[in-house]
């Protein structure tokens, strides 16, 4: 399904305006001339198959045999995207349910995604609290006419965030006729999830005949949530029989800090457990509760996309176009378990700007408190229930453009605006106020189960949470051939663009006032403009030799100037070989997030080899601000390769690529900073008791970072009368170096292959059988992760941790049927051998950015043409 080929790229990635041959009716054939196109990662256009970047292109009818059914899942199965990404899995952060794509594993913050080769607006806020980036579950996929992703730097034609390269989802342009489906989807492995799609596209009109088109389509998808109990191998969540696995039950309802000064009776839905399952070499039993009934792995998502695109003939040699993209998603999922009362619960104090401790001992004489003393306490608001968390998104993008060609240039003018707006819903959390007085009058007795449900509707608190990004883009290109020289004419293009930012992500009202327990803050307000101006020469410099030079510079309001340059060879000195090469400088600029008016409070756990009490892992609360002196990150990109094309149906492909960036912008890492209390002892604070409470961090311009790797790209196809059509292909990167400080100045360590710097296996790799005969089309699809060493860090924690964690290998098979009529039916089954991911203790099981706990998946769709 991705497909590189040197001879035929082209006519895929433009079809259908390019044709290399066309039949006259006596049946001879006769030569057209290629048209020239624009691809990603150039202004200017060619003719060129391949060019002197790797770009990688999916097809519509790619996406098609895949069977996946959104964005997200459809990127996570490139090579390129090797670690880092996230998706919908991540329930715990401040951008739940949304999605990302991480090409070199470098993040979704250096991985530029654009919509028609033009900007569109990041989510409404921060994953991390820093990373602004693309949903991608705000794209529609019906639309998309084919994505080419750029594995290269491209910051001196796109500008920031495209220092490891660049996904451009080219939506349907000519697009005639009328299509629906429907489809609907099935894990086979009881675990409950259900997923139903349509969708409905039309078009009408055909730009060169008719001189115009427009164009309609809209998808929706619906899919059920899963918990961790609903996961057969997960609801127990004991993992004592897997190398360093332990109990992962949850100690509550017990005094002064010890699990073994437990509570006389069962408060909530806890059991005796032996402590020492949960945390070696402690002895005695404990209260516990299994977190798998309070945890979602995937949640339920409802989405739906719109877009409306029409393009207009104004004269001979002028077009004009709009396009609007509306999109609304809302996902639903369990936030944890019951609010936990223990050591170290903070409240925001807005005017202070600071976090306010809220006393948790037990009275004298509280009915909770069996002790002639005030009693700390640990346990929970057991009776509110579980916290549950709602986030809708609504996405648009607007854009108006013309186009055309005057006096040998040809121009591209447009104006954009897109919006991300987020409403964050919760329910469940804890009333401060109301718990303060409960407890110091006595009337809630947290060691029942049996309070007066006026008492519990006290204390229940709801919120929400609004954000918004937007972004506003002016825009304009023109190129054209500008000189002769021996080996031909040289090509250039030039363009300026203006972009205005900005992102508000705001708080509750009920954490401003200080009234929810255990706030989480991701406070974000900043705007800034950027301008920018850019040029780009394709040079011939000999036969089958050509050089291209481009460079950006970047103004922005709030660091002020960036300058990206690029240059790269192209020589083709046989048909069937070519030689390829580039080096380029990119920049990320910081983050709205990362130096506007922000503060962030976030929650984490950490190994703490100094905790007086019970060494080992603990939770704390993290401080982190925005620092207005930050610098962009820089980087350097060396790529260099070769496509060998001895036919159009063999292509062999290897590109390496080494990036080098400087003054990472992050926080340090909060283990380091732990056991070097020496050194930071500052960022710590402990209770009386000396246990970790907080960690105070600031985004700094940090350590640098090197990154390489090699990517293999194949395809060979075979035609027989009598047996169809069998092509393989497949795209596989070899992650070499990623290589890095964990704290500034100290050692740099290699995370290749490994889980320290997120897990990033040295392969991984896509391979697809596809096969056509008659009215069958069918595809089988080979996924395989390597396998990786586990950080040293959580071997500290626990010696019995396995060093590293397994390759992972799948399946997935996709079959068409075309023999009725207008209608294709097809049955995808994902994950067909039904393979558990890796196991990984230092997680719950899996990594999330490699895998997902769904199992087998079937699902089946149906679609008509008109």
């Amino acid at each position: 399904m991705l497909r590189k080929s040197l001879l035929s790229l082209a006519a895929a990635t433009v079809a259908p305006v390019l044709y290399a041959q066309d039949d006259e009716p006596d049946g001879k054939r006769k030569t057209i001339q290629l048209e020239a196109v624009t691809v990603t990662g150039s202004n200017i256009k060619t003719t060129d198959t391949e060019g002197p970047n790797p770009v990688l292109v999916i097809r519509a009818t790619d996406i098609d045999a895949s069977g996946k059914t959104n964005l997200p899942d459809l990127l996570r199965t490139i090579s390129a995207n090797s670690g880092n990404s996230f998706n919908e899995q991540a329930t715990g952060s401040f951008s739940a349910g949304t999605a990302s794509v991480s090409l070199r594993g470098l993040g979704a913050k250096n991985t530029l995604v654009l919509v028609d080769g033009k900007r569109t607006a990041n989510y409404a806020t921060a994953n991390g609290l820093t990373d602004t980036f693309v949903d991608l579950n705000a794209l529609p996929l019906v639309a998309i006419e084919r994505i080419e992703v750029l594995k290269d730097g491209a910051s001196a034609v796109y500008g920031s965030d495209a220092i490891a390269g660049v996904v451009n989802i080219i939506l349907k342009q000519n697009y005639q006729g009328v299509d629906v489906g429907t489809g609907y989807g099935q894990s086979t492995e009881g675990t409950g999830q259900h997923e139903h799609t349509f969708r409905i596209q039309a078009g009408y009109g055909d730009i060169r005949k008719d001189r115009y088109n427009v164009y309609f389509a809209l998808d929706g998808q619906q899919r059920d949530r899963i918990d961790q109990g609903d996961v057969s191998w997960l609801r127990e969540a004991d993992f004592r029989g897997k190398p360093g696995g332990l109990l992962k039950w949850t100690p509550t309802n017990y005094y002064n800090g010890d699990p073994s000064d437990r509570f006389a009776e069962a408060v909530g839905p806890v059991n005796l457990q032996p402590w020492d399952a949960i945390k070696p070499g402690k002895a005695g039993e404990v209260w516990a509760y299994n977190p798998a009934q309070f945890t979602t792995l995937m949640p339920r998502v409802e989405r739906y996309h719109g877009v409306l695109r029409g393009t207009v003939q104004v004269g001979d040699n002028t077009q004009a176009y709009g396009e609007w993209i509306n999109s609304r998603s809302v996902t639903s999922f369990l936030f944890g378990g019951p609010l936990s009362i223990e050591s170290g619960l903070r409240a925001w104090n807005d005017a202070t700007q600071s976090l306010t401790d809220i006393d948790t001992a037990l009275p004298v004489g509280n009915p909770a408190n069996p002790y002639n003393k005030a009693t700390q306490v640990n346990t929970a608001l057991w009776q509110l229930g579980a916290r549950n968390k709602r986030d809708r998104q609504i996405y648009h993008r607007i854009l108006l453009g013309a186009r055309g060609r005057v006096a040998s240039w040809d121009w591209d003018a447009s104006l954009l605006h897109s919006q991300s707006r987020l409403s964050e819903r919760v329910t469940n959390f804890g009333n401060r106020y109301a718990f303060e007085s409960l407890l110091a009058d006595g009337s809630y007795n947290l060691a029942s189960n049996d309070n007066p449900a006026v008492l519990v509707d006290a204390l229940r608190l709801s919120t929400l949470r609004p954000a918004v990004s937007t972004l506003s883009v002016a825009d304009v290109t023109a190129s054209r051939d500008v000189f002769d020289l021996p080996a031909g004419t040289a090509g250039f293009a030039a363009g300026a663009q203006f972009r205005h930012e900005t992102m508000h992500s705001h708080t509750s009202e009920a954490v401003l006032s200080g009234t929810e327990l255990r706030p989480a803050l991701g406070i974000i307000d900043g705007s800034r403009n950027v301008a920018a101006g850019y040029a780009e020469f394709n040079l011939p410099l000999a036969t089958h030799l050509e050089a291209n030079v481009a460079g950006r510079l970047d103004h922005y309001s709030d660091f002020g100037n960036a300058f990206a340059p690029k240059a790269s060879l192209r020589w083709q000195p046989l048909d069937w070989l070519l030689l390829r090469g580039s080096f380029s400088r990119g920049f990320r600029a910081p983050s709205l997030p990362e130096i506007t008016n922000s503060t962030s409070v976030s929650y984490g756990s950490v190994y703490d080899p100094y905790d007086p009490i019970t060494p080992g892992t603990r939770g704390y609360t993290g401080i982190g601000a925005a620092n207005p002196k930050l610098k962009p990150e820089r980087s350097k990109n060396y790529n260099a390769g070769f496509v060998l094309s001895p036919s159009a149906d063999t292509s062999f492909g290897v590109d390496y690529f080494h990036i080098t960036q400087d003054g990472l912008i992050g926080a340090d890492n909060v283990t380091y900073i732990i056991n070097h209390p020496d050194i930071y002892g500052n960022r710590i604070v402990r209770n009386g008791a000396g246990q970790l409470i907080t960690v105070y961090n600031q985004y700094l311009n940090l350590q640098g970072r090197t990154v390489s790797g090699v990517d293999v790209d194949f395809r060979q196809t075979m035609h027989g009368d009598g047996w169809g059509r069998l092509t393989l292909d497949g795209s596989w990167s070899r992650l070499l170096e990623f290589t890095r400080e964990q704290v500034t100045g100290q050692v740099e360590v290699n995370g290749a292959g490994s889980n320290i710097f997120g897990a990033l296996p040295h392969w991984r790799g896509t391979t697809h059988l596809q096969w056509a005969i008659g009215d069958f089309d069918s595809t089988l699809t080979w996924y395989y992760t390597g396998g990786y060493r586990q950080n040293p860090s959580n071997i500290q924690s626990n010696p019995a941790f396995p060093a590293k964690v397994k390759s992972w290998t799948t399946f997935d098979l996709s079959v068409g049927y075309h023999g009725i009529g207008h209608t294709t039916l097809t049955l995808a089954l994902q994950n067909l051998q039904n393979r558990r991911p890796p196991w990984n203790p230092n997680t719950t099981w899996y990594d999330t950015s490699l895998a997902d706990p769904r199992g087998r998946v079937a699902l089946i769709k149906a679609d008509y043409h008109f």
